[in-house]
């Protein structure tokens, strides 16, 4: 029996030498006799043991072996450098785990109690655990909200292509932004890395598009090739972003922003981005100069009805307050603070922007053409216009010709600039035309051809058992709501109980 016992440990002796040989071996660069695996069983040993000062060099060794699963070794590693309590050696390579393989899960594990709440570890663990808040929330149902406001302004014909398009589009970059926003808030720029600076492209078209916005239904611009320049900072910033930022892949992204986070590194401490938060104050500041000449402008001219002014008033001072509130968070970046404050307000400001244009768009959408609705017969908005008496009647008549013999209402696309094309003259006329003659607006004018053959149609004997859509759709209209409420509008019944009434009555 002592024997027995003698040659066990002798055994064992000598595979502890053998092993220690075989380290040694490592170190040296000479031929491994054994494997990598049994290399790394000896560091997981010392490790489930809790011998971490054993563990750990023997785990640095294998990150130089190409064939070691280095994202073990590292979780291992970090884990290890936290029981010691080494915030940054853990954290170090916690980073590089992360790089290889980010699965922010891992920051959850209990081997790192020991420096869950360092400052070191946090700075990781708050940036990198996706959590939703009401913050996050709140942007996501703006940006929601915002992305229907473009649908609807999109599909609504009745607001002028040209305006369309530029209010459509304001919003868009601003409901992007706020999406951008609910990412960063959650936590999960890391799982949608191609979401880094997804918004910064368009950064410089706020004031661009808001300002021939505002031109264009105010004083009904007409645009010039030369205004192609005032999109020249943003094809120049798009094209920077695309060659060094949105080409990148996926890794290259997150390690990116992982070195930026490790590092401690704000907008205020990137000379790049500290160029565009100026660039983008003068910007803001300079277009909202131009927009405030162009909305005083109409004002004081009085180009526009009561309604129309107070939606562009109340566009331009939200514009205003984003401007201001923006400027002051530029300038605490500039001098090299961060103040979330401000930065939250101003993004408030611009959700404001997006909700009070997705209000109007369902109360009162003909605001976004500028659509003049003077009640006087004086018509101050044409004194300059230009159009003679004669020519004046001439064309009433041949507006009263395309409406009545030709039946042009019919057409489901037609708009202001149709009519003045078929009428070969200017918008501007064409418009003047229906406002002095008829005393309403062009929608309106529509309204009342579509709507008195509608009615022909519903009193037709052979149409009583027309469907209500089929009239809808002969008559001009996209859709039987939009019908319904404009036939409402002039005989206080809809197209169904009018429908009933005549049958009731022949």
């Amino acid at each position: 029996m002592r024997w027995s016992k003698f040659f066990f440990f002798l055994s064992l002796i000598c595979c502890t030498f053998n092993s220690i040989g075989v380290y040694s071996c490592y170190e040296s660069g000479q031929p491994n006799t054994i494997s990598v695996y049994d290399s790394l069983k000896w560091a997981d040993y010392y490790y489930n043991i809790q011998r971490y000062n054993k563990a750990i060099p023997i785990y640095e060794k294998n990150l130089v072996n190409p064939d070691a699963k280095k994202t073990h070794i590292l979780k291992r590693l970090a884990l290890s450098e936290a029981a010691l309590n080494h915030v940054d050696r853990s954290t170090t390579n916690l980073t590089k785990y992360l790089q290889l393989e980010f699965k922010p899960n891992f920051l959850l594990n209990e081997g790192f109690d020991p420096i869950r709440k360092e400052q070191g570890f946090k700075k990781i663990s708050d940036k990198v655990i996706p959590k939703v808040n009401t913050w996050s929330l709140f942007y996501l149902f703006v940006a929601v909200v915002g992305f229907y406001v473009v649908l609807i302004l999109c599909l609504n014909k009745q607001i002028y292509r040209s305006s369309r398009f530029l209010i459509a589009s304001f919003i868009f970059i601003h409901s992007l932004f706020i999406l951008h926003l609910s990412i960063n808030s959650a936590n999960y720029f890391f799982q949608y890395p191609h979401t880094y600076l997804m918004s910064t492209w368009a950064i410089f078209l706020y004031g661009p598009l808001l300002y021939f916005y505002f031109k264009k239904t105010t004083t009904d611009y007409t645009f010039r090739p030369i205004d192609i320049l005032h999109l020249l900072p943003s094809l120049v910033l798009l094209t920077y972003l695309v060659l060094n930022v949105y080409t990148l892949t996926e890794e290259s992204k997150i390690t990116l922003m992982l070195s930026r986070m490790q590092n401690g590194l704000g907008p205020q401490d990137s000379n790049r981005l500290v160029i565009l938060v100026i660039f983008k104050i003068i910007s803001l500041s300079v277009y909202g100069y131009f927009i405030g000449k162009v909305y005083n402008a109409g004002k004081n001219n009085k180009l526009l009805d009561l309604k129309s002014l107070t939606w562009q008033k109340n566009v331009y001072h939200i514009h205003i307050l984003y401007v201001f509130t923006y400027a002051a968070y530029g300038i605490v970046i500039i001098n090299g603070y961060s103040n979330g404050v401000l930065f939250d307000i101003s993004a408030a400001t611009m959700a404001f922007m997006v909700l009070y244009v997705g209000y109007s768009a369902n109360i009162q959408p003909d605001v976004f053409s500028g659509i003049y609705a003077y009640k006087n017969r004086l018509f101050p908005k044409y004194e300059k216009s230009g159009l003679t008496p004669s020519l004046s009647d001439e064309l009433k008549e041949n507006l009263l010709h395309l409406f009545a013999i030709e039946k042009i209402y019919k057409e489901n696309n037609i708009s202001l600039d149709m009519v003045a094309k078929r009428l070969n003259t200017t918008r501007h006329n064409a418009s003047q035309i229906i406002n002095e003659h008829f005393n309403v607006s062009f929608h309106e004018f529509v309204n009342i051809y579509r709507i008195r053959e509608a009615k022909q149609l519903l009193m037709d004997n052979e149409s009583h058992k027309l469907n209500i859509i089929h009239v809808a759709y002969e008559v001009g209209y996209n859709n039987k709501v939009t019908f319904n409420k404009a036939f409402k509008k002039d005989t206080e019944l809809t197209p169904s109980e009018f429908q009933k009434a005549v049958a009731r009555t022949s």
